[in-house]
This record gives structure tokens, sequence and C-alpha cells, in this order.
């Protein structure tokens, strides 16, 4: 098993920055794709961007080239650098981790807010 523990959202202004982390523990971090989704009021969760234990993302066309997935596996850390936010990236964002077609985890979630 593994436990997600997010940070680092907040208000911020249109165009401005943010970085999430997201804290795994346990040991199954190092064999998982890690994910961050985000559900904004009245819509369905939708991941945001990806990235396998070997470092491939894949990303949301919404957020080519305003936003970054990394990953330090020696720290079981994941982050998400979101830069250019717009209103529509408002959302709690979550992260998952996904070890198995049938096994993940999420975190708690934290609030992502864009507005002026």
């Amino acid at each position: 098993q593994v436990r997600l523990v997010e940070s680092g959202g907040g208000l911020v202004q249109p165009g401005g920055s943010l970085r999430l982390s997201c804290a795994a523990s346990g040991s199954i971090f190092s064999r998982s794709t890690m994910g961050w989704y985000r559900q904004a009021p009245g819509k369905q969760r939708e991941l945001v961007e990806a990235i396998t234990r070997g470092g491939s993302t894949n990303y949301a066309d919404s957020v080519k080239g305003r936003f970054t997935i990394s990953r330090d596996n020696a720290k079981n850390m994941v982050y998400l650098q979101m830069n250019n936010l717009k209103p529509e990236d408002t959302a709690v964002y979550y992260c998952n981790a996904r070890w198995s077609s049938v096994q993940d985890q999420w975190g708690q979630g934290t609030q992502v807010t864009v507005s002026s």
C-alpha cells in the first residue's frame, strides 16, 4: 500500500505559478505510475498529467506547455509545476499512484484557485 499527501495548493492570480507536491509513503512508489488529476465543481475528475516509473509522461491537451510533472524516486515525491495558470485550472488536484491495472491509491486533494 501507499499513502499520499498533497501540498502546495492555494489562491493565485491568472498568469501565476504554483508547484504541487505529493509525498508518498510505502515501498510501492518506485513501481507506480504517478498522476495528477483534478476535479472542478460539477465536473468529472480528469487526468492532468502522469509519469511512469521510467519517466515517460502524458498530459491533457489543456495543460500542454504550461504544466510539468516530475518525480524523485529517492525521496518518494512527485511534483506538478503549473505555470501561466488560468481561471479554468481552478479545481481540487489529486495525486494518484497506480501499480497495477486494478490497484491504485488517491491522496486527499489540494485546492487550487485561480482568480484575480
